[in-house]
């Protein structure tokens, strides 16, 4: 089971390996101020979607700078059914940034939005500000091994913390997308089998000296 302790140990490792901006983030995400911001934090949910942060943050950035010069993000993404559903969502912002506002059901109207699905639905909106876990593949495998649901994991979490749901996703996934926490190996063995704060720490060292 994922105690309160065992979240700490995990925090405390990531945080120490530089990652205490992100949850800082994570504390304190805004909401979308304007119809420009929530296109494009819709925009970099859509572009994130199968590849790792540091490759999909600079396509979001040539997408973004190609469509506020007028042109279609196909001339910097080449992957078609994306590209059309950033130009979609960028030449109908405004219109779709008011019916977000005035919603009852922000993750149904999300889940409407071209290239967005039932758990990118969740990560949307999450970076627009809502309190918010995205129940992804790591996040499952947690939940499933503490019959639970990744909701319930991260609402328990919170209360026993302070954080915010949303905080509580983010270092979970974290811990698992860096190989701190093996999702799968969790899942079918439990928590002495899945923590691997020496390899983890050892992964790190090399790419210190690789800097």
């Amino acid at each position: 089971m994922i105690t309160h302790k065992r979240f700490r140990q995990l925090e405390a490792i990531l945080r120490g390996a530089g990652n205490g901006p992100l949850i800082d983030w994570a504390e304190t995400i805004a909401k979308p101020a304007d119809a420009d911001a929530f296109a494009s934090e819709a925009i970099y949910v859509i572009v994130n979607s199968g590849f790792r942060n540091s490759i999909a943050v600079p396509i979001v950035e040539r997408c973004m700078v190609a469509l506020k010069a007028g042109r279609s993000a196909g001339t910097e993404f080449g992957h078609e059914g994306k590209h059309k559903a950033i130009d979609a969502i960028w030449a109908a912002r405004e219109s779709l940034f008011s019916a977000y506002q005035g919603s009852d059901d922000q993750i149904a109207f999300l889940r409407s939005l071209p290239w967005i699905g039932p758990v990118t639905a969740w990560h949307l909106a999450k970076n627009l500000g809502g309190d918010h876990a995205k129940p992804d593949v790591h996040m499952e495998r947690l939940a499933r091994r503490n019959r639970t649901t990744t909701k319930k994991l991260c609402e328990r979490l919170a209360r026993q913390t302070g954080y915010r749901v949303a905080t509580i996703d983010t270092v979970l996934w974290r811990a698992c997308a860096d190989g701190l926490l093996d999702s799968a190996k969790y899942e079918a063995d439990g928590w002495k089998a899945a923590y691997r704060p020496k390899e983890f720490l050892a992964v790190r060292k090399e790419q210190g000296r690789g800097a």
